[in-house]
């Protein structure tokens, strides 16, 4: 790892220690990684024949996308990993747990991928579930075994009010399975349009970086009245190379998309993103950053509980990207307006800090 060959140096050269400098540095080598290397795994997918499988109930406008390869989550995750690899300190728990969701939920995106080749649902919701509980459980334990979360392990911060936290007590643990599973879900639902979830992922891993930074400063965390988790400061680094990775994708998967990121991408970046908030102890701060995978995840929610109930449809369809195209919106304009309301949203979050 490039950052333990440059630790020696630190005597002399400070810089090395700095997170927000190995930060800049993960964020930069992953883009660059995406840049020079994404294109060849793009024609390796289309070597190997990965078409993504598109819906024949949605917008005719996606009927063009057909042949268009997918699994491009793989240049995400790689571009992640080797940021962490050169930059990030590997003996950090956090680190090391963020790095082993990433490979566990990859591997499951990438099984559920390449199924759907043959069978479109891929695999059997209700494994991937069992999945996504399980690392929730891991996550949890990891929540309630480590000492820098001493005295408040089972606690979540509540937004707005000062020094007030929830103990969710026996409730922690199917609290984080809640909150890692739905998030990943919620950024699976919202990839369905070329660059939406890459671009809002990039915004709200910058919010949660900012965040990760100052939680692990007892100096800025002080004074904006947050829990100071030691060693949760290294999180900025992983979360500045996932930044870095999603912006470096956008480059291939932007309207036209030459790949698109499937579950490999979308159910794994949605874990880290679960598992970043938990970790700082800002579950419900996830609620208001990541507003419009809410508005997604709700908008499908309402849709199939109404239309059960009364076997009309509240939106043309769900999705609710999907509802403004069928209203005539071009895609490219739901994209930037939808990543413009993510900045909006992750603006406000970031306020909820100074106004505990």
């Amino acid at each position: 790892m490039l950052y333990k060959l440059l630790l020696p140096l630190s005597e002399n050269i400070s810089l090395f220690t700095y997170i927000t400098f190995r930060a800049a540095m993960a964020a930069m080598s992953s883009l660059l990684f995406s840049f020079f290397v994404g294109k060849y795994i793009i024609r390796l997918i289309k070597k190997m024949n990965i078409r993504e499988k598109i819906r024949t109930d949605g917008p005719d406008s996606h009927k063009e996308k057909a042949n268009t390869p997918t699994m491009g989550g793989i240049i995400i995750i790689l571009s992640i990993l080797i940021g962490i690899l050169l930059w990030a300190d590997l003996s950090n728990s956090f680190i090391v747990l963020l790095t082993l969701i990433t490979i566990i939920l990859g591997i499951l995106g990438f099984i559920d991928d390449i199924l759907k080749q043959n069978n479109k649902n891929g695999i059997i919701p209700i494994y991937k579930l069992l999945v996504q509980i399980s690392i929730g459980i891991i996550v949890a334990l990891f929540v309630l075994k480590n000492p820098v979360y001493s005295g408040y392990e089972t606690m979540t911060n509540v937004i707005f009010l000062k020094n007030i936290m929830i103990n969710l007590s026996i409730f922690f643990i199917p609290f984080v399975i809640l909150v890692l599973s739905g998030t990943s879900n919620a950024v699976n639902l919202s990839d369905g349009l070329d660059g939406l979830a890459a671009g809002m992922l990039g915004i709200i891993f910058t919010v949660f970086l900012m965040i990760a930074y100052v939680s692990g400063n007892a100096i800025f965390s002080n004074y904006l009245n947050m829990k100071f988790i030691p060693g949760s400061g290294e999180i900025t680094v992983f979360l500045a190379a996932a930044a870095a990775s999603c912006l470096g994708f956008l480059w291939y998967n932007t309207n036209p998309a030459e790949i698109f990121m499937g579950d490999i991408g979308s159910l794994t970046l949605g874990g880290i993103l679960g598992t970043s908030a938990i970790l700082l102890k800002q579950e419900i701060l996830l609620l208001i950053a990541g507003g419009v995978f809410v508005i997604e995840t709700l908008s499908v929610i309402i849709q199939v509980i109404v239309f059960k109930i009364t076997g009309k449809r509240v939106f043309p369809m769900a999705p609710l990207h999907h509802s403004f195209e069928l209203r005539g919106m071009p895609e490219n304009r739901i994209v930037v307006r939808f990543w413009i309301v993510s900045i909006l949203f992750g603006i406000l979050a970031i306020s909820t800090l100074k106004l505990r």
